[in-house]
């Protein structure tokens, strides 16, 4: 499933090396992440136990700081493929700049859309002319709404309300 994501290193790699292991309930304690997420980043390459403690997986202490990661990642719109590929083969980060780049205009794009989502709604319930009809922010929207330009691709500046026609 995530076919670009790299297994995890081994406990020598590891910057955590003589810290106690964690079992997989100390983990999703101390993480917050459910067990089933646990095991579903496992299967998926994603996070890697070092071992067993009877029935229960071990892991480095250094996955807690992994998983950190991946939830930053997540929390910052990258798929898990994405996050699982900004890890080298020995479980070391290894940040892709370029797609981190990319992230951060999509986010960028994705606030301004977001900006006018708010906006219109704010506008419209402050404006004091008589109606949506007669204020010139909304034909102003409605114009750029028509056009294509509202879906984030151009932002639509809104005017302060106002208390009728301009």
């Amino acid at each position: 499933m995530f076919a670009e994501t790299k297994k995890v290193g081994s406990r020598a790699a590891s910057p955590s090396a003589g810290m106690p292991d964690l079992d997989i309930a100390e983990v999703a304690r101390r993480s917050g992440v459910p067990f089933s997420t646990l095991r579903y980043y496992e299967e998926n390459g994603l996070i890697a136990p070092i071992g067993r403690r009877g029935l229960r997986r071990l892991f480095d202490a250094g996955v807690l700081e992994r998983l950190a990661r991946i939830g930053l990642g997540r929390a910052a719109g990258f798929s898990l493929d994405e996050s699982g590929g900004m890890f080298g083969a020995d479980g070391r980060p290894e940040i892709d700049r370029a797609l981190l780049s990319a992230k951060a205009d999509e986010l960028d794009r994705t606030i301004r859309s977001l900006v006018v989502m708010r906006d219109g709604p704010s506008h419209a319930a402050a404006c004091r002319a008589p109606s949506h009809r007669e204020c010139p922010s909304f034909r102003r929207i409605l114009r750029a709404a028509a056009s294509g330009d509202f879906n984030g691709r151009k932002p639509v500046a809104l005017r302060p309300p106002h208390l009728g026609a301009d």
